[in-house]
């Protein structure tokens, strides 16, 4: 487990700091999972970094998107 553990934090090391927001975090786990599920850890890595990016650019876009939004206010506070 450990070793895995170590070649998906080695090559996640290697990747650049944009492309690594919900990597690391996603492949930890998918490595973790992978592992016990068949020794299987490196593929659980690299999907769980797929994942894990695709959730950080999901909630960055949810960001934006409530930070471009009107504030709505209350009529009673007009």
């Amino acid at each position: 487990m450990l070793v895995g553990a170590a070649v998906a934090l080695t090559t996640l090391a290697a990747a650049g700091g944009a492309e690594a927001k919900g990597c690391i975090k996603g492949a930890i786990v998918g490595g973790i999972a992978g592992h016990y599920a068949g020794h299987h850890g490196l593929v659980g890595a690299a999907a769980g970094c797929a994942i894990g990016r695709h959730r950080a650019n999901a909630r960055d876009r949810q960001m934006q998107q409530q930070q471009m939004a009107p504030q709505a206010r209350p009529v009673s506070a007009q």
